[in-house]
């Protein structure tokens, strides 16, 4: 594979790429960065050429990664599995995601506290539910349980069921009951905390009730 190089083409398609010409032929690709240590009649030895390509492969597995944290936040394992479906060897995945790490784009730490806060500000879960979550995500136990231990779980289960509990308001009291607590059951939260929900819902809404009565009698 060794040879001399006769062209540096950008690419078309993407102008972050040059085309390496060897003896005429098209050879490999590189970033234009690792491009402008290059220059036509340059010579590369079979070792030379395998350094370009370890360090394009190190550099596009990055790239690949960084393009997955731009969409939202991930877990270090989340990004090697990513990695791996686009067949980059282990060594490879491990110096993207060193760079990463030091680079600060890969916390686990904090990635855990952003999945918590997410789901409790959009789609409130319990801690049950978050911790499996998490798991499957490759979050270690320390990072996990440092973030559960700042969600509110009660706050949470209201804020889950709270609009559904508005809609099932005229439904039989067992029938109200059974949806609440099957909801929850199936956000994750515990019998206890959904107790305590279904009361407090029952609570507002004789209150709101009681309330709507007043103002009626008031305007009579």
């Amino acid at each position: 594979m060794a040879g001399t190089i006769t062209r540096l083409v950008v690419q078309k398609h993407n102008p972050e790429r040059v085309s390496v010409y060897l003896d005429d032929e098209f050879a490999f690709g590189v970033d234009i960065l690792a491009a402008a240590g290059l220059r036509k009649g340059q010579a590369l030895d079979d070792a030379a050429i395998a350094t370009l390509r370890a360090d394009d492969d190190r550099h596009r597995a990055y790239l690949a990664a960084v393009r997955l944290l731009g969409l939202r936040p991930r877990s270090r394992e989340e990004i090697e599995r990513a990695l791996r479906t686009k067949q980059y060897e282990e060594a490879v995945i491990e110096a993207a995601i060193e760079r990463l790490v030091a680079e600060g784009l890969i916390d686990d730490a904090e990635f855990a506290r952003f999945w918590s806060e997410n789901r409790t500000t959009f789609r409130p879960r319990g801690t049950r539910a978050l911790r499996y979550e998490l798991r499957q995500k490759g979050v270690a136990n320390e990072d996990m349980e440092d973030a559960l231990a700042a969600v509110d779980e009660d706050e949470a289960a209201f804020a889950a069921v709270e609009r559904k509990a508005e809609a099932w308001r005229n439904l039989p009291e067992d029938e109200f009951k059974q949806k609440v607590l099957n909801f929850l059951a199936r956000r994750g939260f515990g019998y206890a905390t959904a107790r305590g929900v279904l009361q407090r819902l029952r609570e507002d809404m004789d209150d709101a009730a009681a309330l709507n009565e007043w103002e009626q009698d008031e305007e009579a």
